[in-house]
């Protein structure tokens, strides 16, 4: 350990730390721009330059390593005109257009020339004029004005993504990022560089120029694309998922998330194919209706077959607790042994960073908490096959799109009796006799199991109009407030959808079942009370970075009465 002194407060900070890290891990904050904690050291913007005593120069905080002893200042009048300096340098060919600039408002050239810049330039001369709207790939977007060669996307694209794209040619103020020659940036993470991107020189193409950081909600939750279970932020406007970032957990995603469960999941949630309301087939075709009449025919056809002649599909892109509620409902009200789930592994696509075969977010999760047919039940291939060979006359498939394999379709088209719960219309809700619209992971509370063990938390960010009574207690003290102008809010969605929990505790309750479960936070915590690899767990103790799972525990589940 070594012993240093930043502005006059003394510390014991570890030996192989740089000045920067010693006084970020201290709550001490340098400015920098080129500096970021998970890439290698640049140290060409000079925004962190510091004074340490007895050296005859100031020195870059981000490469400077500690020292017993050093006495560091970072904020005397020498730093201070340095910084000065180094802004007034940046901002002699920068654009002067923050109020068109899609970084308005989380810009840290914008905050730094507001804390650390003279105020006035002194630069009268023609600024140096470079291309803008470059389409450097699908996703990325640059302005290369607004470019202060930090390099920060030039060391993401070589040392994170592992896949070199971009460099800088030409030299001195003419310098301009660019993508090497025949390439395009187009590997798997590439808007990661908007996030990192101190400046507004790199944008999102689907996001730009939709929403002002400051007119967005965030909402932290969990991305359901793949078994990782990134850390993200879904950013919110009237009601409407615009864009999705990652979120900083050390121990699943660092600071990273790939193009994929940025864009394609918040497509789920904003697709016009949502389904609205509960679906009915009659006599005169498929109708809307109401949900209490959708749940009282689904409870008293399903009263009509023999437990043996059931089976119910759960769904790993659904939460523990929705998983849960549907085996007790299972195992419990229809006293079926026909119970699984079908897995989503495409072998091949995972990657060594953060991609998993697995494009489901909570298979561990639906295995943990008992969605699967024991000993002597049925899994997916056999129940199946018992609906080809008759032997199952009734399924209750749960979020998943088992009829886009046209064969499978053909044998779903032999049952007496379908209900599906989906948020979104497919090949199978069009076979369905009755179906139920679900909420996304983007509209409920609950909790998803990534491929570590991880139980994280996912929290509603755009509503239903069920969305008010799936809140917490703070967020309905503070709806009380709103009152109608949160109703307006909600009825804007226009998608009566529900939590799967909810809906399959309201069918058993008119079946016999006794599911005392008001919220989300109820289901979880009978999963902690009755499975061994949730036990001890709460929303409280999740937090916002998640908790793995007992180990070496025997499962225990619900089992008919």
């Amino acid at each position: 350990m070594a012993t240093i002194t930043i502005d006059g407060n003394v510390f014991e900070v570890e030996n192989n730390l740089t000045i920067i890290q010693a006084a970020r891990n201290n709550g001490i904050d340098i400015p920098h721009f080129c500096w970021h904690p998970q890439l290698s050291v640049a140290g060409n913007c000079r925004m962190c330059l510091v004074e340490v005593e007895k050296m005859p120069k100031l020195v870059i905080a981000c490469s400077t390593q500690v020292a017993n002893g050093m006495i560091v200042h970072t904020k005397n009048p020498r730093v201070i005109q340095a910084r000065q300096a180094v802004m007034e340098f940046l901002l002699i060919n920068h654009p002067l257009d923050c109020p068109i600039c899609d970084e308005a408002g989380e810009c840290k050239l914008q905050d730094y020339a507001y804390a650390h810049s003279i105020g006035y330039s002194r630069f009268e001369e023609e600024k140096v004029h470079k291309p803008k709207r470059v389409e450097l790939g699908a996703h990325v977007m640059l302005d290369t004005e607004r470019c202060i060669m930090c390099s920060r996307c030039v060391r993401f694209c070589d040392e994170i993504a592992g896949k070199p794209q971009l460099t800088f040619t030409q030299r001195g103020d003419h310098v301009e990022l660019t993508t090497f020659p025949g390439e395009k940036l187009d590997n798997p993470y590439s808007m990661n560089v908007i996030d990192i991107c101190p400046v507004g020189a790199l944008t999102s193409r689907d996001f730009r120029f939709k929403a002002r950081v400051w007119e967005m909600s965030a909402t932290e939750t969990i991305c359901p694309g793949c078994a990782r279970g990134c850390n993200m932020n879904t950013w919110v406007r009237n009601n409407e998922i615009l864009r999705q970032t990652p979120r900083y957990n050390p121990d699943v995603n660092q600071s990273w998330m790939c193009d994929w469960g940025r864009l394609e999941t918040l497509r789920q949630v904003n697709s016009d194919a949502r389904i609205r309301g509960p679906l009915m087939k009659k006599d005169t075709g498929v109708v809307e209706v109401g949900w209490d009449e959708a749940v009282v025919r689904v409870s008293s056809e399903l009263k009509s077959f023999r437990k043996g002649e059931i089976a119910v599909l759960g769904s790993a892109f659904d939460t523990n607790e929705d998983n849960y509620a549907l085996q007790r409902f299972a195992r419990e009200v229809l006293q079926t042994r026909n119970l699984d789930f079908k897995r989503h592994e495409a072998p091949g696509q995972e990657d060594r960073l953060l991609i998993s075969s697995d494009r489901t977010p909570n298979t561990r999760g639906a295995v943990e908490v008992g969605l699967h047919p024991g000993e002597h039940g049925a899994n997916v291939e056999a129940i199946v096959r018992g609906i080809r060979e008759g032997s199952i006359k009734s399924l209750l498939l749960v979020d998943d799109n088992l009829a886009a394999d046209a064969a499978i379709a053909q044998i779903l088209s032999r049952l007496e009796f379908l209900v599906v719960l989906a948020s979104v219309e497919n090949e199978t809700t069009r076979l369905a006799d009755i179906v139920l619209p679900t909420s996304t992971y983007a509209e409920k509370n609950g909790t998803f199991t990534n491929l570590q063990g991880r139980v994280q938390r996912i929290r509603p960010s755009v509503a239903t109009l069920d969305q008010d009574r799936a809140l917490d207690g703070f967020a309905m003290s503070r709806l009380d407030k709103l009152g109608s102008q949160f109703d307006r809010w909600a009825k804007g969605a226009k998608r009566d959808a529900r939590p799967t929990w909810r809906i399959i505790a309201g069918i058993a309750l008119l079946m016999g079942g006794r599911f005392k479960y008001q919220t989300a936070e109820d289901v979880f915590a009978d999963i902690a009370s009755h499975v061994d690899a949730f036990s001890g767990m709460s929303y409280r103790r999740i937090g916002n970075k998640g908790m793995l799972l007992k180990s070496g525990k025997e499962m225990r589940v619900h089992q008919p009465a």
